[in-house]
């Protein structure tokens, strides 16, 4: 199957693959923050293991949909993931 057998991406599934996307590189830049200095690697090795197994259950579940509610819920989870990071830098620093 090359790529002109498959229907064009709608604009809300390329929003949620984007999100996903930019989620998943800030996890592995905070893996090499991590691996470098030493601060949070069980987090970030665990965060980024847990990305990586959500995003392709996900995928394969909702048969490549990125705008399938499931893969939405991914990239939610890991929305609060993130959120919950900042909250943490921003105690650590008070």
């Amino acid at each position: 199957m090359n790529s002109s057998d498959l229907p064009p991406l709608t604009g809300e599934q390329k929003r949620w693959a984007l999100g996903a996307a930019a989620l998943f590189l800030l996890a592995v830049g905070f893996l090499g923050f991590a691996l470098n200095t030493g601060v949070m690697r069980v987090f970030a090795v665990g965060w980024l293991a847990l990305m990586i197994f959500g995003f392709v259950g996900a995928g394969r579940v909702a048969k490549g949909d990125f705008a399938h509610p499931l893969f939405k819920a991914q990239v939610m989870l890991h929305v609060v993931a993130v959120g919950l990071l900042v909250a943490v830098i921003i105690r650590a620093f008070r």
